[in-house]
């Protein structure tokens, strides 16, 4: 008897669920823009219920072996997403990873920055602010 998914499981896969699609507007092009685009991604990963497949929640290893091939090919599907919503040069970083979760890791480690400086400048600027009188 073969294993059934349906709309609820992490590996389902509806028709709209293709490598073309585009899920954000923006691509990501480095430190300047991922937290956007990663808040942006996760938002439409949530949506389609493959968040998991990038944050590590939804593993392979969790399904029967019957239902494996079907995760690997929602894994390719999430992975093509993510290239799709990255810039050329990234991509081409990303490229041969097999993984949507190591992805995600790879590039939440190269550009999830603080920047500490302006962290302590902005600081600085809110400690030293003061209010000028209001004269009638």
């Amino acid at each position: 008897m073969a294993a059934t998914i349906d709309f609820t499981h992490p590996p389902y896969l509806h028709p709209s669920d293709t490598p073309g699609i585009i899920l954000v507007t923006h691509q990501l092009v480095g430190i300047d823009n991922y937290s956007v685009w990663s808040r942006s991604m996760r938002v439409a990963l949530l949506t389609k219920n493959k968040l998991g497949f990038v944050d590590g929640d939804s593993k392979k290893k969790a399904y029967t072996e019957e239902l494996q091939s079907q995760w690997e090919r929602c894994n390719a599907i999430v992975l093509s997403w993510i290239l799709n919503s990255v810039s050329k040069e990234l991509s081409a970083g990303i490229l041969f990873t097999s993984s949507a979760t190591l992805v995600w890791k790879d590039l939440k480690e190269r550009f999830d920055k603080v920047d500490g400086s302006r962290v302590y400048f902005l600081h600085r600027e809110i400690t030293t602010l003061h209010q000028v009188p209001h004269e009638p």
